[in-house]
């Protein structure tokens, strides 16, 4: 069967998601006629993308998502083999946070992306096109890449995301009034959710705090560990047992440190409605 070719990861940019496509229709048992025809896409269709002898397209891969029921996995490899506007780095990480159990991060300044919605996500990017560090065609490309990762909500069961946010997100007015006042309600409605924790690092942990930049923690399916960080140029994943150990036990600190769950979200609801008292 010519099907059965093994793929080297490393042959073409499209050969992961060439990779993925394959494993994740066998695993349900669909052969690539059948998914073919729940894609609306030729069989020979499949077998390039499986062949990585062709790029898929964006609807494909999206639809793909969808039926094989990949929590979003696929839609952002095809980002990132086609990603020209990302921070180096990052849709790497982005694709094993698809995959990701549990996923622990501390964010400073702006609301991580995973909870962001879609006018807080704009309005951010409008100031990167205002300062003319991305192009208008890059930063439609970040927002529908941000997008994308927040589909992990739909698989089943979903990961736990915890999230420790320094109280500079919650007031640092992106978008203005209107926009801060949805994107806090959304906080409030996340942090409902039986899998989502947020917390807030108060201004008043001082020198406390353990981080002074973002990170990213996270628990594959194998109990593997990794760890995120950036820097102003470019993000790092890393794999180092002792450096992912080491943010481990800050994040810990960090979690004991923060206010907790009921105080985190009382916070978020006392700085709406600041906002929702400020003119626009």
């Amino acid at each position: 069967m010519v099907n059965m070719k093994e793929i080297d990861p490393e042959s073409s940019p499209w050969a992961p998601f060439a990779i993925q496509l394959r494993r994740s229709r066998r695993a349900i048992g669909l052969k690539q006629d059948q998914l073919a025809r729940k894609c609306g896409v030729s069989p020979s269709y499949i077998s390039f993308c499986e062949l990585a002898r062709r790029p898929p397209s964006k609807n494909f891969a999206t639809k793909a998502d969808e039926v094989l029921q990949t929590g979003g996995t696929l839609l952002l490899m095809y980002f990132q083999a086609k990603h020209t506007a990302m921070v180096p780095g990052f849709p790497e990480y982005a694709t094993y946070e698809a995959l990701a159990e549990k996923i622990k991060l501390f964010e400073i300044n702006v609301i991580p992306g995973l909870l962001q919605t879609r006018p807080y996500a704009v309005a951010w990017e409008q100031g990167n096109l205002r300062r003319g560090t991305v192009t208008p065609e890059q930063a439609h490309e970040r927002i529908e890449f941000l997008l994308a990762r927040q589909n992990i909500y739909d698989r089943t069961p979903p990961p736990l995301l915890h999230a420790v946010v320094d109280e500079s997100c919650l007031r640092r007015p992106i978008g203005g009034r209107d926009v801060m006042v949805e994107q806090l309600l959304h906080l409030e409605e996340m942090a409902d959710k039986p899998n989502i924790i947020i917390q807030v690092a108060p201004f008043s942990l001082g020198e406390n705090r353990p981080f002074t930049r973002l990170v990213h923690l996270l628990t594959m399916p194998d109990r593997k560990a990794l760890a995120y960080g950036e820097t102003e140029q470019r993000g790092y994943l890393d794999r180092d047992a002792n450096a992912i150990t080491a943010l481990a036990s800050d994040y810990d600190r960090l979690v004991a440190e923060a206010l907790g769950r009921t105080e985190s979200v009382a916070m978020i609801r006392a700085v709406r409605r600041d906002f929702e008292w400020m003119s626009n």
